[in-house]
């Protein structure tokens, strides 16, 4: 295809982004154990082999630079490569310092040395691994355009790979670990199949640019995206300027396409870790779980975020068993760790963990449909025979409509959410429409929960409205009805997925079916609490994470939700067996 891509140039990296390893010094030195990079952090617990910004040239000629943690001796280890935009030095950057304190963890929960997101060197040279910390294309020293979210990561990822692979030090077996673009990384580098990637862990990506990062439900939500691009890819060169491609291409095609892993051809060992409550990352990591064809995939769902998740000693140790049976062949029996262990939000302090299954949803979980009924504004498992409406004006308060439910025994949900509607536009010819499973009280109060250590005044100012990645509040889904047209080859019984490939606007009097994947859950309803589902014109939970421009649906005129009879509008909730 013709490269649709666009650029904008990059500037210098900023110093707030700078660590004390920035500056460009290449060489090799040994770090004692001991050796604290700043007083905050970590100290080594052994000798270290620091590799600095050693130059590793790609496939097309283009040269980039990375740093190599290793432990002291002869003996060839396996490598654990972090491979994202964000400065191979940055673990000791003030903004760095500044987003591990916004969610709660402590600066000496982590040697400094680690990249951004990524593992940290302290610990798994300790235990005989090395830690290769990538400046990707275009970044900081490295040459090059930079790209986001692309296959020409998994191609420039397979170079560095097959490199590592062939130095001195390394076994010759190679692995990757890491959040956010680092999990996303992965899922385009295991797709190109290097020979010596033996096993991925990706924790929490997006698995489709347009459908996750800058249009999802076909909405032009470039608010992430622009954070995005403007603070990170710092380098000498050329950007990509992602929100100009999506001006320019609001529609499903080649530029996209390839910005989607060819799951297919994803194989090796996958221990995925996922949440419920990243409005980012969620629905591309399950998405991400299911497509990709591995036959050794693990699937871990926490109750928290994931940085602190990530850097949990627990969780730590148990990444180790799974990187100590692939990368290091140890019989530690990882083979009978349960192929998922889900985890059931309460809400009131009683979250459940680890609980085991062979599948998500788990085998004892039904989809269940809950009609809308419009006249008595309920939730019902039959469906209303006779016809009702229930509409707002999007430009009034309340510009929403709300159904409830309550459950008179203990019920837990745990799989996909989906909403089946009726819906009318009147005095307009399109809807952007958000949608939220909340759970409220015995007495109606909505209930929520931070996913953070961070629960001071200050983070309760930051997550009322917005800040979702700190504060759990439901499960939401959104789309914007002239993109409703499902594809047939991706949707299943519980997750629609649309080709967003075409605009189809509403004629006056038009009553539209459409479906709308929610995020996934795991939540548990004590007996007399209630379910409430919400409708709305709005953007119900605002942005990720602080600071960032907020979506406002392009909305007019008034939309009506059509319930019972031939328009049977119902909410699809996946129920769990009593236990």
């Amino acid at each position: 295809m013709t490269d649709q891509r666009m650029y904008v140039p990059s500037t210098p990296l900023p110093a707030p982004r700078t660590g004390v390893l920035t500056p460009f010094e290449p060489g090799t030195r040994t770090l004692e154990a001991g050796f604290q990079i700043a007083p905050q952090f970590k100290p080594l617990p052994a000798d270290t082999v620091f590799d600095k910004d050693v130059a590793m040239q790609l496939r097309d000629g283009t040269t980039i630079h990375l740093d190599v943690f290793r432990p002291v001796g002869t003996e060839p280890v396996p490598v654990i490569v972090a491979w994202s935009p964000y400065g191979k030095a940055q673990g000791t950057s003030v903004s760095v310092m500044g987003v591990f304190g916004l969610v709660g963890i402590p600066n000496s929960e982590v040697s400094g040395l680690e990249k951004f997101e990524a593992p940290d060197p302290a610990y798994w040279v300790e235990h005989g691994y090395a830690i290769c910390n990538v400046d990707i294309r275009g970044v900081v020293d490295s040459e090059g355009d930079s790209v986001l979210w692309d296959r020409q990561d998994g191609r420039d990822a397979y170079d560095v790979i097959e490199w590592l692979a062939e130095q001195d030090w390394c076994d010759g077996k190679v692995g990757m670990s890491g959040t956010s673009y680092l999990a996303v990384s992965q899922w385009f580098t295991a797709a190109e199949q290097p020979p010596h990637l033996v096993a991925i862990n990706p924790w929490e990506g997006v698995s489709d640019v347009y459908r996750d990062l800058v249009m999802r439900g076909g909405m032009p939500d470039t608010g992430f995206a622009q954070q995005l691009q403007d603070g990170s890819f710092f380098g000498k060169n050329r950007k990509e300027d992602i929100l100009s491609e999506v001006h320019a291409h609001p529609l499903m095609g080649p530029l996209w396409e390839d910005k989607i892993p060819d799951f297919d051809k994803i194989t090796v060992p996958a221990y995925v870790v996922a949440s419920y409550s990243n409005t980012l990352h969620t629905a591309g990591t399950f998405r991400a779980w299911r497509l990709m064809a591995s036959t050794q995939k693990w699937l871990r769902i926490h109750n928290t975020q994931e940085w602190p998740d990530y850097y949990d000693q627990g969780n730590v140790e148990d990444l180790r068993r799974f990187f100590d049976h692939f990368l290091k062949g140890v019989d530690n029996g990882w083979e009978t760790t349960p192929t998922v262990r889900y985890s059931v939000l309460d809400l009131e302090g009683g979250d459940e963990i680890a609980v085991p299954a062979d599948s998500f949803p788990p085998e004892d979980a039904t989809s269940t449909m809950y009609y809308l009924d419009a006249r008595t504004r309920t939730l019902t498992t039959a469906a209303p025979e006779a016809l009702a409406e229930a509409s707002y004006a999007v430009a009034a308060n309340p510009n929403a409509v709300s159904f409830l439910t309550r459950f008179d025994e203990e019920t837990v949900l745990v799989g996909y959410p989906k909403a089946h509607l009726f819906v009318e536009a009147r005095d307009a010819d399109d809807m952007d429409l958000f949608v939220l499973v909340q759970k409220l009280d015995r007495w109606g109060t909505p209930l929520q929960a931070f996913t953070v250590p961070n629960q001071t005044a200050m983070a309760h100012d930051l997550t009322d409205h917005g800040a979702t990645i700190l504060r759990y509040k439901g499960s939401d889904g959104r789309l914007r009805v002239s993109a409703r047209h499902l594809d047939e080859a991706q949707s299943t019984e519980d997750v629609p997925a649309h080709t967003f490939d075409r605009v189809e606007r509403l004629t006056p009097g038009q009553v539209a079916e459409i479906e709308i994947d929610l995020f996934p859950v795991g939540l548990r309803f004590h007996a007399g609490e209630q379910l409430r589902f919400i409708i709305s014109s709005r953007n119900l939970l605002g942005t990720l994470m602080p600071a960032i421009r907020e979506y406002v649906g392009d909305n007019a005129g008034t939309h009506v939700v059509h319930t019972g009879g031939e328009h049977a509008s119902y909410l699809q909730l996946p129920v769990r067996s009593a236990r």
